[in-house]
């Protein structure tokens, strides 16, 4: 009889270091969340997957996931939420692993690694890679007390797999640790380490969220350069102030304040594409000192942002935007805000969405609006 095999994936991380008003899970890296990627690669290995969602989420976890996992609320922290999740695993489940969210390029190949250590014997099994820098220990006042040699350190990632009654053990401990590796090593059991993959790094910041986007399109075509942007406006105290997003009035609507018309979608694409094509950042081009862009439209940033990027030897593949906030409701002019910003940009593919906070946080509680971009660029031919 097979082994039978359950992946816990904790999914609580915030987005506030990428710039975004949502739980990190759900920012999308070439078209799907975080946790997609993360439940599609563990999912041929799997009996049994949980996802442990930020309180208040579950519901848009289980909508966005369907049948491929079983979301459950979270916890405080991560060890908390490893403990909830283990109260839901199947008793006949044999191995476990723990994967985060926030690394949703590790790969199905490096899940079998582990589990066939695991059949061999193994009870605790963890993916590392070689340290490149000189580590040193520290005392409080700054002084270094002790160097580690390089060639006995390694950087841990995840999944990291156990033997199910290991793993239910090591968590009544009440320690809070930044890895289940860490509960298990102070039972007195030896973890084995495995080599990991460069692939699967933590998406934390932008920086990271663009090498995992690199990862993705180099497998596709190595000459695609790849650029994400975000904005964000506060929604304006005048009554008078008109609201523009994704390149459409919003008659009715409020506003947001801004040294241009404030449309959150737009800036994040300039933002992508500027980006992408290492020209800088839309407050580099478009900064509040220069008078001429007081008041300027987002249509007429786009037009100025897609010369400014064709002139650096660069043509767009593609551009995806999602907007966060409660109002306005996209949906009903979905395709026209798609027709406009394309014909912007003389007829490139765009993608837009949108998503709101579940009533939390700056979005959420209606103080203004987000949005998050994707641009892919390829080379001009000369």
């Amino acid at each position: 009889m097979s082994d039978l095999i359950a992946v816990i994936i904790p999914a609580g991380g915030s987005g506030e270091r990428l710039g975004a008003a949502i739980p990190k899970a759900l920012v999308h890296l070439a078209g799907k969340t975080l946790v997609e990627h993360a439940v599609a690669h563990m999912a041929p290995v799997a009996h049994q997957i949980i996802v442990a969602a930020p309180i208040g989420y579950e519901e848009h976890f289980q909508n966005l996931l369907g049948s491929d996992a079983q979301v459950i609320s979270g916890g405080s922290t991560r060890t908390q939420s490893v403990k909830n999740a283990l109260k839901h695993i199947d008793g006949k489940v044999d191995f476990v692993l723990v994967h985060d969210a926030a690394r949703p390029l590790a790969s199905t190949e490096l899940a079998l690694r582990i589990i066939d250590e695991l059949r061999q014997g193994e009870r605790a099994v963890i993916p590392g890679l070689p340290v490149a820098d000189t580590i040193k220990r520290i005392d409080m006042d700054g002084y270094v007390r002790r160097t580690y040699p390089r060639s006995m350190l390694r950087q841990i990632q995840t999944p990291q797999g156990f033997k199910h009654k290991i793993l239910v053990k090591a968590h009544q401990s009440k320690d809070e640790l930044t890895d289940d590796a860490g509960l298990v090593e102070n039972m007195g059991i030896e973890v084995k380490v495995i080599d990991g993959e460069v692939r699967a790094l933590k998406v934390t910041t932008m920086p990271d969220l663009q090498s995992a986007q690199a990862f993705l399109i180099e497998e596709v075509n190595p000459l695609i350069r790849v650029g994400i942007g975000t904005d964000t406006h506060a929604f304006s105290k005048d009554s008078n102030r008109a609201l523009w997003l994704a390149g459409l009035y919003w008659p009715d609507q409020i506003g947001v304040d801004g040294h241009s018309d404030g449309d959150v979608a737009i800036h994040a694409i300039c933002d992508a594409l500027f980006s992408a094509a290492g020209l800088g950042d839309l407050g580099a081009n478009f900064g509040t000192d220069d008078p001429q862009y007081e008041g300027a439209s987002g249509q007429y940033l786009l037009s100025e942002t897609l010369y400014r990027v064709r002139e650096a030897g660069y043509q767009v593949n593609n551009v995806s935007v999602q907007v966060i906030g409660n109002r306005p409701r996209i949906g009903s002019r979905r395709a026209e805000a798609i027709a406009t910003i394309s014909k912007i940009m003389d007829g490139v593919s765009v993608s837009v969405s949108a998503t709101t906070t579940d009533g939390m946080g700056f979005t959420g509680e209606g103080q203004g609006l987000s949005a998050i971009a994707t641009a892919l660029l390829i080379p001009l031919t000369r």
